[in-house]
């Protein structure tokens, strides 16, 4: 495996997992939440993540699957794998409390408005919230980091488009893990920090990831994990970024935003072929 296609890959990871600390920095910097902007831009990253996943990456490891396995187990396999993603990404998100979980929907409004003093939260409580809200963001960001890393090793072109799909993901994803910190910690600087480096979560990943599997990098590996990977980004999109739009009240952007999606990625993986 040549040294400048894994650099790239991590690259990748990196630059998906600091924009959080963009997420970060716009819930300090601005007084109001762009809600439409939002909307369009997570519709726009889960149409990217459901067509690639669904029509590219999926596809893509059935294939690898059926070489080494056969039409029937590759298929059973690429399946198993798919659903396999699924759960892991759902138990990750079943298991983070609600109140601490970077997924909940939060307005920069919220945090210029806050005014939360060591007389209403015990000390305590305050610490250990910004402790689960950081190491959930990092719990999440993980198997996105894996996710981002084997896509581009395999298909540098469609690691592109899932790690700018993340990154426009982390954005309110670091507006909602600065404030519970901010909640917890009165300290703005403390929780554009410890969002910021949460965000390293998604190139950790990938060297693990790498650590454990580049021994035994093959059709065999490969397929499972792209299915793996397929699921992944399914469940976010289905799960995280489509309700969230929602949730910032302008779901019918946040469809416009998912067609237009899926419509670049279609035409860029066209012009790719």
């Amino acid at each position: 495996m040549v040294l400048n296609d894994l650099l790239f890959a991590f690259g990748l990871t990196v630059f998906a997992g600091l924009a959080t600390g963009i997420g970060s920095s716009l819930a300090f910097f601005t007084r109001k939440t762009n809600t439409k902007a939002l909307s369009v831009a997570l519709g726009f990253s889960a149409g990217v993540m459901i067509y690639v996943s669904m029509i590219e990456i999926f596809v893509k490891a059935k294939n690898s699957l059926v070489n080494v396995l056969g039409n029937t187990g590759g298929s059973w396999a690429t399946v198993g794998a798919f659903f396999g993603g699924i759960i892991t990404i759902a138990l990750i998100d079943r298991f983070v409390p609600s109140a601490e979980n970077p997924h909940e929907m939060r307005k920069i409004e919220e945090l210029n408005d806050a005014n939360i003093s060591e007389s209403n939260l015990d000390q305590r409580k305050l610490i250990r919230m910004g402790t689960l809200t950081a190491l959930a963001i990092a719990i999440h960001n993980f198997p996105e980091g894996l996710a981002t890393f084997t896509a581009a090793l395999k298909e540098p072109s469609i690691g592109i488009a899932i790690a700018i799909a993340i990154a426009i993901h982390n954005i309110p994803e670091g507006i909602a893990v600065s404030m519970p910190v901010f909640y917890a910690t009165g300290d703005k600087k403390k929780a554009f920090v410890l969002s910021f480096l949460s965000g390293l979560a998604e190139p950790l990943g990938s060297v693990v990831g790498y650590l454990i599997l580049f021994r035994f990098f093959n059709d065999l590996v490969f397929g499972v994990l792209f299915a793996f990977v397929a699921g992944i980004m399914v469940f976010i999109s289905l799960d995280e970024l489509l309700p969230t739009a929602r949730e910032y009240g302008e779901a019918h952007l946040s469809i416009y935003g998912l067609i237009a999606g899926m419509m670049v990625m279609a035409v860029s993986l066209l012009l790719l072929t």
